[in-house]
C-alpha cells in the first residue's frame, strides 16, 4: 500500500479532522482513510450525467404529452 504525505495543512483545518476522527472513535490515519475511500467511490458529476442519459432515454413524442396532459385534465 502506498503512504501520503499531505503538505502546508492549516493547524485549524487540521484541528477540526482530529476533533472529527476522536468524535468518529478513529484514528486521524483511518478517519482520512474512510474519508479518502468515500470520495474515491463516489461517481464524478460527469458520470452521473452519463448514467443518467443512457438510463433514462424515452421515445415520446411531443404529441404524446400534450395528449396525456389533455387527458388529464379531461378527467378533472
Amino acid at each position: 500500500m502506498t503512504a501520503i504525505t499531505i503538505r502546508d495543512v492549516p493547524d485549524p483545518i487540521l484541528d477540526n479532522l482530529k476533533l472529527k476522527a476522536a468524535q468518529a472513535g478513529k484514528s486521524l490515519q483511518s478517519y482520512l482513510l474512510d474519508l479518502f475511500t468515500r470520495e474515491a467511490a463516489t461517481p464524478s458529476l460527469a458520470d452521473m450525467m452519463t448514467r443518467l442519459d443512457r438510463e433514462t432515454r424515452a421515445d415520446v413524442s411531443t404529441a404524446d404529452i400534450l395528449s396525456a396532459i389533455d387527458d388529464g385534465r379531461e378527467r378533472r
